[in-house]
């Protein structure tokens, strides 16, 4: 039997190659792949508690691949690896490893120049990621998380709350990260920036 994921919106389906990349050939509901993930997921968060990361090293494309496969190595093949389709979102497959590079020289323009508050920084470079969308699934999740890393070690803040709950399933707690999102896409950061706070 397959794995057959209902997918709610924002979410990126997964084509059936991509599905195939599960390790864990038990599960087969989406409940049972959101637990196995977050388990992942908890151990990457432990791993970034344990080690010290400068921003010249977080805004490379080995510290984002890095952090995607600590993240869901455990659940999926093809973690860390950029996706090799196109989706409903990001840019176009091909697109991806220019976009980032744009992404993390823009991010270390930002720092350099105090061109935003640290939170903006941080929040406008998870923005950026998000639309890039450079990996088959779990780009919210790690752009949250990275955007964690680089307001925590990198400017020595305090990690996001990100509206201090669960954004997977249908809440309005997720629309309104959802609404902030489209603010951001029209270059209208602060709703982001005080859901992440919230």
């Amino acid at each position: 039997m397959g794995l057959d994921l209902e997918y709610i919106d924002s979410q990126t389906a997964l084509d059936e190659d991509e599905k195939e990349g599960l390790l864990i050939k038990s599960i087969s509901t989406r409940f049972e792949l959101d637990e196995f993930e977050q388990q992942n997921i908890e151990r990457a968060i432990a791993w970034t508690m344990k080690k010290r990361f400068k921003i010249k090293e977080i805004l490379t494309e080995r510290f984002v691949r890095r952090l995607h496969n600590k993240m869901f190595d455990q659940t999926w093949r093809w973690a860390g690896e950029f996706r090799k389709s196109n989706k409903n979102i990001g840019v176009d497959k091909f697109q991806i490893g220019i976009e980032l590079k744009y992404l993390l020289d823009d991010c270390k323009f930002w720092v350099e120049n105090k061109s935003f508050s640290n939170d903006e920084i941080a929040i406008r470079f998870k923005h950026r990621m998000v639309h890039i969308h450079p990996f088959p699934n779990g780009n919210g999740r790690h752009s949250r998380l990275i955007a964690d890393v680089l307001i925590e070690h990198g400017f020595a803040g305090h990690v996001f709350s990100w509206g201090s709950s669960n954004l997977t399933p249908k809440s309005n707690i997720r629309k309104d990260y959802l609404n902030a999102l489209f603010a951001a896409d029209k270059d209208n950061y602060e709703p982001l920036l005080k859901f992440a706070r919230r």
